[in-house]
């Protein structure tokens, strides 16, 4: 029997993912396999039941969604004249060829360094200075991963896949060439990358909602490589990812979806509550509170290792532990008491945090717990070119994309047993509780 030299992947989003042997070396190692066995979205689940996708599924999206962006840019007939100049890598096909091998390389790999729980996990359990890229890059500077690019035919450098895989945001000191720098825009970019056109879509389809949809085919089919031009103050721009005219429209799409994703499914109340008690357990069941950073030993840890445990705590009341796990378990999760309100910030900027501080100290720090985040990077700017051929800044086409919302919360949670008690003492003190720090904080301004 003939031995097969393409594989197939059956996907709700994309129909077929298909991957060559030497990518499914890739998908068969034990970094990749692990992925299986990581939510995308955490505990969403709890609230949206259908979003149990994980991030195997995930990172085969976003090589697909990568090698078309790929395939789209480097096409002879998308390829801008003052381009060819600028990045002479683009006409050379020995050169794209490569190229394209370690961008899907490098879009398979990008999520080996998440956490069980994903970015639940990521924050708070982890030493100064790692997160899930630099967890990335230990995985695939690993033994297992080495051993498969150096017996490919031909190799491929690891450094180019590193690069690719975690862009230079988070490769510190490490040069990147013009052409680098916008091959991993295609990967892990804020604008078109192929990671967040992929979560989206999926996130969307898996928790049942349609925020997240957006025309992804016509927005692909638009991206180009545009050249450096001089913006207003005359200062030259290096060559960049952008989309012609006719795809601003999808990519204004892009970025509301990802607004809509935040406020309806990433930041909904239950969610983060759930995620507070997963960090309570998971900092006092983990040793020093950490999870461990070396890729052989994170490369055993996943949710299932960790929701085995849960439950096995919270079957026994005598463990020490229980209260912990049976919030998850039992579903005992605090409930929302207050969220930022802009009546409240009027009289006091931090009023948040005034309550919060207020609420600990009637009903006790174990009982109260705050969640809070805005999102950073909303304001993405990126050429276009316009029917004229002139290119233009997004922000003078687009109305939109200069004036996107920026999606964030503020919450306070309660112990579900003191909720009715807690909501009436809040009614009757929050004004007094608002009006007092702000005549603190005039008192020390005049001070």
């Amino acid at each position: 029997m003939a031995t097969k030299h393409f594989h197939e992947f059956r996907d709700p989003l994309h129909v077929f993912i298909k991957i060559d042997s030497d990518e499914r070396k890739v998908v068969d190692s034990p970094p990749f396999q692990r992925l299986r066995y990581i939510h995308q979205l955490a505990t969403s689940y709890l609230v949206y039941p259908g979003a149990k996708h994980t991030r195997f599924e995930h990172s085969l999206g976003v090589m697909e969604v990568a090698s078309r962006i790929y395939d789209v840019v480097t096409h002879p007939n998308h390829i801008h004249p003052l381009i060819k100049e600028q990045l002479p890598e683009i006409s050379h096909p020995d050169k794209v060829s490569y190229w394209r091998r370690v961008l899907r390389m490098a879009a398979l790999c990008h999520d080996l360094g998440h956490l069980p729980f994903s970015h639940a996990a990521e924050k708070e359990l982890l030493p100064d200075g790692w997160n899930h890229e630099t967890l990335t890059v230990e995985f695939i500077r690993s033994d297992a991963m080495r051993s498969i690019w150096e017996n490919l035919t031909p190799p491929l450098r690891e450094k180019d896949i590193l690069k690719l895989a975690v862009g230079p945001k988070k490769l510190p000191g490490e040069e990147f060439s013009i052409w680098e720098t916008i091959l991993a825009e295609i990967i892990v970019g804020n604008a078109f990358g192929a990671d967040r056109i992929d979560y989206l879509l999926r996130d969307s389809y898996y928790a049942g909602v349609s925020y997240g949809r957006f025309d992804h085919f016509r927005l692909i089919d638009s991206l180009r490589i545009l050249p450096a031009v001089l913006d207003d103050q005359g200062i030259s721009r290096e060559p960049a990812l952008g989309v012609e005219e006719g795809g601003i429209h999808s990519a204004e799409a892009l970025l509301l979806a990802r607004y809509f994703m935040y406020t309806q499914v990433y930041f909904h109340p239950v969610r983060r509550a759930y995620d507070v008690h997963l960090m309570d357990f998971l900092r006092a069941y983990l040793p020093d509170g950490h999870f461990p950073v070396k890729a052989g030993e994170l490369q055993l840890l996943n949710d299932n290792h960790y929701l085995a445990r849960l439950w096995d705590i919270a079957s026994d009341k005598d463990r020490p532990l229980y209260y912990l796990a049976e919030r998850l378990v039992n579903r005992k999760h605090f409930k929302l008491l207050y969220s930022r309100n802009p009546l409240d910030i009027c009289i006091y900027p931090q009023a948040c945090e005034a309550i919060y501080m207020a609420l600990q100290q009637e009903f006790g720090s174990e009982y109260v717990r705050r969640d809070a985040y805005t999102e950073k990077g909303t304001q993405l700017e990126f050429p276009v070119l316009r029917n004229d051929g002139s290119i233009v800044s997004s922000y003078v086409i687009s109305d939109v994309l200069g004036n996107l919302p920026v999606a964030s919360f503020d919450y306070i949670f309660i112990a579900p047993e003191l909720l009715s008690k807690a909501e009436k003492w809040l009614e009757n003190r929050k004004t007094v509780i608002l009006q007092q720090a702000a005549e603190e904080l005039i008192k020390s301004g005049e001070d």
